[in-house]
This record gives C-alpha cells, sequence and structure tokens, in this order.
C-alpha cells in the first residue's frame, strides 16, 4: 500500500482510541439509557467523561455537547434546526461563504428554497474571506452567520476571531464548521461568542460515525434549535435514538490527546510541510491558499502543464491523496473552492491536494517530483 497523505478525508484511529472502542464493543456494552443495572452506569460514565472531554477542548460546558453522527449532521441541525426560529421571528437572512463544505452549502440551499434569504461571500484569491466584506452583510434582520474554521480543500485559516469581534453586538447566531480545526486550534474555539460549533470525530483520529455539535448558551439561554428527528428524547431532545457508546467515547479520548498534544503535533506538520516543498521545487508549483495562513498539515498545489489527476495516478504506488473534499471525489468536477477563488481553470483541474498526519509515513518527495516532469515531456 502507499503512504496515506489524505488525512482531511479522514483520519486513522489511533492505537489508544481503537483498544477503547473494542473494549466498549465487547465487553461493557451496556446502553447509556438503561437506568437498572450497572451495564447501564458503566455506559453512562463513559458518556459523560467523553462529553467533558470534548467540552473542555473548547472551553463549553459539558451539557453544551450534543453528540451527533459526525460534522455533516451536526451542520444540518445548527442551520436548519433554527430554521423554526427563524420563521417565527421574520430572521430569514443567512449569511455563510461560497467555500463552505457540501454539508453546509446544502442545508443553505434548503433554507432558501423554504424562502430564507442566503449570502454567499466569496473568498479571495487567497482562498481566506473579507472579514469586513462579510460583516457589511449582516442586518438586522440575519439570522445566522456561518463560516468554517479551516478550509478542508485549501487549509486556509479563516479570520473567525474578527467576525466573532465584529458580531459582538448583532443577534445573529455564529456558527463554525469546525471539523479541521478541532483539536489543533482549539484556543480559537474557546471564544464565547461562537454559538454554536460542529465536530467530527474521524478528523482527529477517532473513530468514524460520531461527531458532535456544541450549543454554546448566552446567558442562561441555548440556541433556539429545533431537532430534525423524533423519538426518545437523547440528546436533551435534539438527537434521538440509542448513543453509540464506544464511539462516544472514542471521540472523547482521541479530542483529549489531540488537544493535549497539539503543539507536538503541529511541529511535525510543519517539519514534514518544509521537506515536501522543497522536494517538490523542481516541478514550480503554485499553491492554493495563502501558505502563512493555512494549516500546517494540508497542503494544495498546481502543477503547471499536469493535470492533477494524471498526477494522482503518477503517484499511484507511492502516496494517497486527492484532488477534493472525498464527498465529491468519487466523480471528479473542477472544485468549488478553487473556482470560488476565481483561479484559471487550468490550475483548478491541476490541482493535488496532500494533508497528513503528524506521524505520516515517509514518502520519496524527489521520485514524484520526477514522475510529475515526467508527465509534462509525455
Amino acid at each position: 500500500m502507499p503512504a496515506y497523505w489524505d488525512v482531511s478525508a479522514t483520519t486513522p484511529v489511533d492505537p489508544r482510541v481503537a483498544e477503547t472502542v473494542l473494549r466498549l464493543m465487547t465487553e461493557e456494552f451496556g446502553n447509556a439509557g438503561s437506568r437498572t443495572h450497572e451495564y447501564g452506569a458503566a455506559a453512562l460514565s463513559e458518556v459523560s467523561t467523553a462529553r467533558r472531554r470534548v467540552a473542555e477542548c473548547v472551553g463549553a460546558a459539558p451539557e453544551e455537547v450534543v453528540f451527533t453522527s459526525g460534522a455533516t449532521e451536526a451542520d444540518n441541525l445548527a442551520l436548519l434546526g433554527l430554521r423554526a426560529h427563524g420563521e417565527s421571528t421574520g430572521r430569514r437572512h443567512v449569511v455563510t461563504t461560497a467555500i463552505e463544505h457540501k454539508a453546509i452549502l446544502e442545508p443553505a440551499a434548503h433554507l432558501a428554497k423554504a424562502g430564507f434569504e442566503v449570502e454567499f461571500i466569496p473568498p479571495q484569491k487567497n482562498g481566506i474571506v473579507d472579514a469586513p466584506r462579510l460583516l457589511a452583510a449582516v442586518r438586522d434582520d440575519t439570522l445566522l452567520v456561518s463560516v468554517m474554521h479551516a478550509n478542508n480543500e485549501t487549509g486556509a485559516v479563516q479570520p473567525i476571531a474578527e467576525i466573532s469581534r465584529g458580531l459582538a453586538q448583532r443577534e445573529a447566531y455564529l456558527h463554525v464548521d469546525a471539523a479541521q480545526t478541532f483539536g489543533k486550534l482549539d484556543d480559537e474555539l474557546a471564544d464565547s461568542r461562537i454559538d454554536l460549533i460542529s465536530l467530527s470525530a474521524h478528523k482527529v483520529f477517532g473513530p468514524k460515525g460520531v461527531g458532535a455539535l456544541v450549543t454554546r448558551r448566552r446567558g442562561w439561554r441555548r440556541p433556539p434549535l429545533e431537532p430534525l428527528a423524533y423519538g426518545g428524547g437523547q440528546e436533551r431532545g435534539l438527537r434521538p435514538g440509542t448513543l453509540p457508546v464506544p464511539l462516544v467515547a472514542g471521540f472523547g479520548l482521541a479530542a483529549q490527546l489531540a488537544h493535549d498534544e497539539r503543539e507536538q503535533r503541529r511541529q511535525s506538520s510543519e517539519t514534514m510541510r518544509a521537506a515536501v516543498l522543497e522536494a517538490l521545487e523542481p516541478t514550480e508549483p503554485q499553491l492554493n491558499g495563502d501558505p502563512e495562513r493555512t494549516l500546517p498539515h494540508i497542503l494544495n498545489v498546481s502543477f503547471p502543464g499536469a493535470d492533477g489527476e494524471a498526477v494522482m495516478l503518477a503517484w499511484r504506488d507511492l502516496v494517497a491523496v486527492s484532488n477534493g473534499s472525498a464527498c465529491t471525489s468519487a466523480s471528479y468536477q473542477p472544485s468549488h473552492v478553487l473556482t470560488a477563488m476565481n483561479l484559471p481553470e487550468s490550475r483548478v483541474r491541476g490541482a493535488v491536494r496532500l494533508s497528513w498526519a503528524h506521524d505520516a509515513e515517509p514518502v520519496d518527495w524527489a521520485e514524484a517530483a520526477r514522475r510529475v516532469n515526467g508527465l509534462r515531456g509525455s
């Protein structure tokens, strides 16, 4: 198998996390909703610990964490869960960006069909949204501002702190999709003005199938969310169904490990980034996204004169990479993110995304560079 350098799509499960998940699947397999015996009590204790661990990473209270199946469900709950409040208050205006994940763009389109006005703010050429421009779009009837913390394709970190400050005296709710930054930029996520935060375990070396929506209170008021499904009343009535205790506990441990080890992981990722860029220099790579304001473990690069699909095929036995979001890459379409950045079509089609773990397997990048240059000569 080639080296795996596509952690923006999913990460391998940390062995420490896998051990916990397996134990809770095979030995301590109780239902956290069972109140009559020790199996249920033990399961509830695991869930409570996980809830606390996730909350502590972003400076939230444990009761503000609602477990979901992942960030996509959390995004849907954040946007569609506010629909009834928007309709009842007459606040039918939503501001988001043109580079969001499909888990935001599609629910936003659903709101638009329901009569909401949705504004999509484009990024600058460096992949970063201009905060003053976004804030200028906010009105008195704005229900929600939704901005991803860092883009999943380019790694560009958005000015969440500046947006948060600009909303200090506004009623609009602020939602942040932090799937790519949770466990990495937790200090920024601890901002109390961020009302809603979407998280996913499988981006922080946890199991697939679990995530969370942080629903931060303003004073004593919770965000006025309505559930998207009914039956059982779990997760404070917002997300019914039996909690997958092994996955929830695995998420909690993965969150704590990522938070505690984030500085070492960042330094390792930065070292790898420098080595990759040095080795690829003979290909004259074009970096898509501001290199000074991107996550250290994501590199979106185009190679002049080489198609991205051809590059990935040439590297197939060396390294597993992608050309965009895993949710849309099965049948290739030009990246809506790079297109929104107003990059030339040839550069968009030539783009390849490298994203690596802090302990990623080494790659012969000199050989990778030779193969790219070989494509140009063919």
